[in-house]
């Protein structure tokens, strides 16, 4: 009787969650309108704004620096609108993560416009950017300047000053004095990386460094299978590192959400009788686990956010039998997963040595839908390394792949889809 109880609950809970979440994106239509419309069309409604009147996303530290920060995030990587920032912002969802290469450099854009029409809600802002490209110290530091610029702030909360970390040797003396001196100069408050690459071996050696403040590192119910990687979010953690998750779907290379195999269907049946989406226990595993202070998910429609936000928000606990399911799932369909072990595929191709941003790029592409971020990224692989991506031998790849990921085949669905 408890169990049935509990699903009508989280039934009514979710319907009413979209009730809520749509009236509130037609309030904020009304009143921030678009780029070419009137900024304000009810005189209160800034006045209004400032009120919270949803209920919010629970706040979690985010390591040792002593500030909190929701426990969703938004990824703001197809940030095209600002109505999506004022919907995220009513539910609480003020940790916002960009990088100076998101949608061109509008990403930054469209937050500092945000900023400049309502300047007051600064101060409740965590913003989150990165230094994506830069490939020295004053790359970083050119980065950082225009993303202050773009972003209408005179400082970063959170600056990834290496975006993509695939190896520790990257995090030299020379960009820990860098980090010493922006922190001097009040350009940044926190430091840190992204990685989703080499993860674990990323994670536990900046465990013992001492200057990283927090990480974004891909983290979902396939990962935390992986005992490497669980001791060394668990390092990170005791270090009081700030750990943040990204790619909590664990979406697969070729995949969406829906249901194609026997094993779809089984995990879909088995979370639909308990009342929620697939997606819905995903991100209910990442947040299940408490040394993550966030999972950052890119959310582009008031739905997503709606549903996300009814994620952080219920507060029905998945059992340790959900959690075997999620287990058992990922096993299950392993083979559709890359996890990241890029020093893997590199040692046997070496001269194809961008086989995993390949594999990630086909995610992006079939399974975000973000095709036109997908073929730019594609584009920017080497001329060389693309001509004989077809040609290539995969086979010592494929048998190492701790995955069993059939590499030759999505390579080659990557180039007729991206090429």
């Amino acid at each position: 009787m408890k169990e049935k109880q509990n699903k009508i609950d989280r039934r009514n809970f979710l319907k009413t969650m979209g009730a809520v979440g749509l009236g509130s994106a037609l309030a904020s239509a009304k009143a921030i309108g678009g780029p070419n419309e009137p900024s304000v069309i009810d005189p209160n409604a800034k006045e209004k704004a400032q009120k919270p009147q949803l209920p919010q996303v629970p706040s979690r530290k985010l390591g040792k620096t002593g500030v909190e920060v929701p426990c969703l995030s938004l990824g703001a990587n197809h940030l095209d609108n600002q109505i999506i920032l004022r919907n995220a912002f009513q539910w609480g969802v003020n940790y916002w993560d960009t990088s100076h290469s998101y949608v061109g450099g509008n990403s930054e854009l469209n937050i500092g416009q945000f900023i400049s029409k309502s300047p007051e809600e600064r101060k409740k802002l965590f913003i989150v950017t990165k230094a994506s490209g830069a490939k020295n110290i004053e790359d970083v530091e050119k980065r950082l300047q225009t993303s202050l610029e773009r972003m209408n702030t005179e400082y970063i909360d959170l600056y990834f000053g290496v975006h993509g970390l695939k190896e520790p040797e990257q995090l030299t003396d020379a960009l820990r004095r860098w980090v010493e001196e922006a922190k001097k100069r009040k350009l940044i408050r926190f430091f840190g990386f992204s990685t989703h690459k080499n993860m674990s071996q990323c994670l536990s050696a900046a465990a013992k460094l001492g200057w990283i403040d927090a990480i974004m590192t891909s983290y979902n119910f396939r990962l935390m299978q992986e005992a490497k990687m669980q001791a060394a979010i668990d390092a990170c953690y005791k270090a009081g590192i700030g750990l943040v998750a990204m790619k909590s779907l664990g979406l697969r290379s070729g995949h969406k959400i829906k249901i194609e195999t026997e094993a779809d269907k089984k995990v879909a049946g088995y979370f639909l009788e308990r009342g929620f989406t697939q997606a819905y226990a995903a991100i209910k595993a990442v947040l299940a686990d408490e040394r993550i202070s966030s999972a950052c998910v890119g959310m582009r429609s008031v739905s997503e956010i709606t549903a996300n936000v009814a994620a952080a928000l219920d507060k029905t606990k998945l059992s340790q039998a959900d959690m075997g399911v999620l287990a058992e799932y990922a096993e299950l369909t392993c083979s559709g997963y890359c996890a990241g072990c890029e020093h893997i595929c590199s040692s046997a191709l070496p001269n194809t040595p961008y086989v995993s941003d390949i594999m990630r790029y086909l995610m992006y592409y079939n399974s975000y839908g973000q095709h036109d971020t997908a073929r730019e990224l594609f584009a920017q692989i080497p001329a060389t390394v693309r001509s004989r991506l077809l040609s290539s031998d995969y086979s010592l790849a494929e048998a190492r792949c701790p995955q069993h990921l059939p590499i030759g085949k999505l390579v080659a669905e990557a180039v007729s889809k991206l090429a």
